[in-house]
């Protein structure tokens, strides 16, 4: 629970200024969590508990904060951020003393002197303690260039916990629209099974009465028929579409609930060239790329200092002997230590991170193009959409007040039910076709914030159809 607790503060800290939690920075949540946790018990809604009440109603930003609180992926990629953290700390200890004891018992016999002297040459030799204290003094940079990429280790697990964070946050959009969008094809097929039943009963009073065949009530239950199996797979997807949305959110076994809500057009402001500005200051990745070349350029000058020393001091001090407490010692010494001196290896090294530099460099501009294509297809794919959206508006009044028309025809008994057929299937079918544009424009819309690394503010125009 507490590094759930942890994983939601650090997201708040870092990606949602929308949000108001108290500002701690980002020392306090890995230094201090117990601090932070005192403070929550004064405010406990500023924390996302994980699970959800029985029917309650979820809004997207529920589901975002469910996600945000138990995603696994934001978990693991949280907790690469504190290990590299612990390997920063552990290479700054290379500049405390090391400390060692030992204790030891040793049984000689010397074999050669013992055949040269003619006798049995044997001792024991107590070693009550040895202390030992060995301090670096200087290693020409080596351990603050280590220092230092492990320090762009951990920037650059900052920027990849704020892309996975990024990725949630749209994966949760996308799944919460399908479902809506799957509500909404469960509503029409409802619809249609409405009509259906009475276009039955219609079609049953005709043939009662002698005005029509039965046949129109074969066919009128015939559509019946095939409206409800359309029920049953719509409310198939939407069980489908709530299950995927509690994956993304971290709760698989979560209890029922209802989702609030209603897919919409909202406008989107933007130009492709905000679009890109946007994501050179916002895209996480974009600024790992940059990461990653720095570290692959600190890497190229720590190979090349293989050839330097390392100078130490060490102290010892000892008491033994021929007894556990017969004698005392010390010993103090400034050591330059020259490690694997094999230039052959040394110099292919060096080569080596040279050409993982120049490999970064390569895959940094790699990222860019990337980027780049990524805002430039989630914007068409955006404009195509919202394009949609208004013609597809059009085409759905259109075939409601065709489907008025010939109902009305149907009912005084001047058209067939194939020709009502026609008009009740172009109807559903234009509503889908609506339905699914509201829904591939708003996951259109996910993929672009997701694509420029930032939400896009709304705006109050939104179109809808009112069943």
């Amino acid at each position: 629970m507490i590094r759930k607790i942890l994983i939601f503060l650090f997201i708040i800290l870092t990606l949602q200024p929308a949000y108001s939690l108290p500002k701690w920075n980002e020392k306090d949540i890995i230094n201090n969590p117990e601090g932070i946790l005192k403070n929550l018990e004064s405010d406990p809604h500023d924390v996302i508990s994980g699970s959800v009440e029985k029917n309650i109603e979820m809004t997207l930003g529920n589901c975002i904060q469910i996600s945000l609180g138990n995603n696994p992926q934001i978990n693991e990629a949280f907790q690469n951020i504190l290990i590299a953290d612990s390997k920063l700390k552990q290479i700054w200890s290379n500049f405390f003393p090391v400390l060692s004891w030992q204790t030891s018992y040793t049984h000689i016999k010397q074999l050669q002197l013992s055949d040269a002297f003619g006798r049995n040459l044997q001792f024991d030799y107590y070693l009550l303690g040895q202390i030992s204290l060995t301090q670096l003094i200087y290693d020409f940079g080596i351990t603050q260039n280590k220092a230092t990429i492990q320090r762009l280790q951990y920037e650059s697990n900052r920027k990849i916990f704020i892309e996975t964070v990024n990725n949630v946050i749209a994966q949760t959009k996308k799944a919460y629209y399908n479902v809506l969008y799957a509500i909404e094809k469960v509503n029409v097929a409802e619809n249609t099974v409405e009509k259906y039943e009475d276009f039955y009963r219609q079609a049953k009073a005709f043939y009662d009465i002698g005005l029509n065949p039965k046949v129109d009530v074969t066919i009128a239950l015939s559509n019946l028929s095939t409206s409800k199996i359309e029920l049953i797979r719509a409310k198939a997807e939407v069980n489908k579409a709530i299950a995927e949305l509690n994956n993304i959110m971290g709760v698989p076994y979560i209890s029922k609930y209802s989702l609030k809500g209603k897919l919409e057009y909202i406008p989107v402001n933007i130009t492709f060239e905000e679009a890109v500005t946007i994501a050179n200051d916002s895209r996480p990745d974009l600024e790992n790329a940059k990461i990653l070349v720095e570290q692959s350029r600190q890497n190229l000058k720590l190979t090349k200092k293989a050839y330097f020393p390392i100078i130490d001091a060490e102290g010892q001090y000892q008491r033994g002997g021929k007894h556990w407490t017969s004698n005392d010692g010390f010993n103090i010494g400034l050591f330059l230590n020259f490690y694997n001196l094999n230039g052959a290896l040394i110099n292919n090294q060096i080569k080596e991170a040279r050409y993982m530099y120049d490999k970064q460099l390569a895959a940094a501009q790699k990222t860019q193009n990337d980027v780049y294509l990524e805002i430039q297809k989630a914007f068409l794919t955006l404009n195509e959409k919202s394009n949609q959206i208004p013609v597809s508006l059009i085409q759905m009044k259109q075939a409601q007040e065709n489907y008025d028309l010939s109902y009305g025809r149907y009912r005084v008994g001047e058209a067939s039910p194939i020709e009502l057929r026609e008009a009740e299937n172009t109807l559903r079918n234009t509503k889908l076709t609506y339905f699914a544009s509201l829904f591939e424009y708003n996951s259109a819309r996910a993929e672009l914030e997701r694509s420029i690394g930032k939400n896009i503010s709304n705006t109050n125009e939104i179109i809808e159809f009112n069943k």
